[in-house]
C-alpha cells in the first residue's frame, strides 16, 4: 500500500507540474517543478506502477525496489535539495526494473517478455540521458518504454484472442519503437518519424486483433474494457500521424507526447484497474458504471487540448488540459471508492 500511495503522491505532484505548464492556477505555482512533470508522470506514477505490477509477479521482496526507487527518485525531482539525487533514483530504480523483468524473462523465456526486457533498458537509458539532457531529447526513449510494454502486456492478456500476431508483431513494434528512439537522440525529426510509422502499424495491429471491437458491443465491465482499449489505440494513430507528417515542432510535439501518454496510456491504465489493480493492492477493485466518468473526461478533454494545439487555439488548450488533470483526480477517487466497497 505503501508503495501505491507513493505512486499517487507522484501522481498529484506531476499533475499540479502539468498545470503550470498549462499556464493556469496551481496549488503550488513553481515554473522550475513545471520542467519536471514528465519524468515526474512518467516514472513516479506510471513507470512505478509498471514496475510494482512486475514486482508482485516476481514474488521477490527485493522486486520491491524498483517501484520504490522511482517513486522516491520522482518525488526527489519535485521536492528534494537537489534534481542531483533524483536522477540517481531514478537511475537506480530502472535498472533494478531491468533486473526483475530480466529476471521474469530467465523464469519465462518467452517473446513477449522478452520485448518488456527492452522496453525496462529503455527506461533505464532515457533515465540516465536525463542526468545531463533536457527532457524533449527522452521523449523517444519514454515513448518506447510506455508503448512497448503495454503492448507486450495486451499481447500477454489477450494472446488466445489475438492468435499468432500477439507474438509476431509486438517484436516489430519492439524493434521499429526501438529504432525511433534511439535514432531520435541524433536526429529528433528521422527519430519522431520512425516512431510515427511504428505507432500507426501499432494501433492497426491492435484495431484487428485486440478485443476492443467485439467487447465493446458487449455490456458492464467487458464494454468499458473495449471502450477505454479503443479509445487509447486510436490516441497511437493521432500521434503517429501528428509526428510522422509534422515531425518535432511545438505543437506536434505537445500532441505527440500527450496522446501517447495520457490518451493511450492513463487510458489503459484506467482499462485494466478492475484486472490488474486487484493483485496490486491485494484486494478486490470491482467495475463500477461510475469509472466511465474519468473515462469520458479524459478523451473529451484529449479532444480539446489537441485541437487546441493545432489550431493554436491557448484557452481551449487549456481547458483540455484541466479536464485530463481532473478526470486522472476523478479515476483515483473512483477506484478509492470500489476499493473500499470491495
Amino acid at each position: 500500500m505503501a508503495l501505491i500511495m507513493s505512486a499517487a503522491a507522484s501522481m498529484l505532484i506531476g499533475l499540479n507540474a502539468g498545470l503550470t505548464r498549462l499556464a493556469v492556477p496551481a496549488p503550488v505555482d513553481s515554473v522550475e517543478l513545471g520542467t519536471r512533470h514528465g519524468p515526474i508522470m512518467v516514472f513516479g506514477f506510471m513507470g512505478s506502477l509498471i514496475a510494482l505490477e512486475r514486482a508482485q509477479a516476481l514474488r521477490n521482496p527485493l522486486a520491491y525496489l524498483a517501484p520504490a526507487l522511482m517513486s522516491l527518485g520522482a518525488l526527489a525531482l519535485a521536492i528534494g535539495p537537489s534534481p542531483r539525487l533524483g536522477h540517481i533514483l531514478l537511475i537506480d530504480g530502472t535498472l533494478a526494473f531491468t533486473v526483475v523483468v530480466f529476471l521474469l524473462w530467465r523464469r519465462a523465456p518467452v517473446t513477449l517478455v522478452a520485448v518488456q526486457v527492452l522496453a525496462a533498458v529503455l527506461a533505464a537509458l532515457a533515465a540516465a540521458f536525463l542526468f545531463n539532457h533536457e527532457v524533449p531529447a527522452v521523449i523517444g526513449l519514454l515513448t518506447a518504454f510506455l508503448v512497448i510494454t503495454i503492448t507486450a502486456e495486451r499481447a500477454e492478456l489477450a494472446q488466445l484472442s489475438m492468435g499468432p500476431s500477439a507474438t509476431r508483431v509486438p517484436v516489430v513494434v519492439a524493434a521499429g519503437m526501438s529504432l525511433g528512439a534511439v535514432g531520435s537522440l541524433a536526429d529528433s525529426e528521422i527519430g519522431a518519424r520512425i516512431l510515427g510509422a511504428t505507432l500507426l502499424l501499432t494501433c492497426g495491429w491492435l484495431l484487428r486483433d485486440d478485443i476492443s471491437r467485439r467487447f465493446i458491443r458487449l455490456d458492464g465491465q467487458r464494454r468499458f474494457l473495449g471502450a477505454a482499449l479503443l479509445m487509447g489505440t486510436l490516441w497511437l494513430a493521432v500521434a503517429g500521424c501528428v509526428w510522422l507528417a509534422r515531425g518535432t515542432g511545438d505543437a506536434a510535439y505537445d500532441t505527440g507526447i500527450h496522446a501517447v501518454f495520457l490518451g493511450f496510456g492513463m487510458s489503459m491504465i484506467m482499462a485494466h484497474a478492475p484486472i490488474i489493480f486487484p493483485t496490486v493492492l491485494s484486494r478486490p477493485l470491482p467495475y463500477r458504471p461510475v469509472m466511465w466518468a474519468p473515462l469520458g473526461m479524459l478523451h473529451v478533454g484529449m479532444v480539446a487540448r489537441v485541437v487546441g494545439d493545432l489550431l493554436h487555439l491557448t484557452p481551449l488548450h487549456q481547458t483540455g488540459g484541466i479536464m485530463t488533470v481532473l478526470s486522472m483526480l476523478l479515476f483515483g477517487a473512483t477506484a478509492a471508492y470500489s476499493a473500499a466497497r470491495g
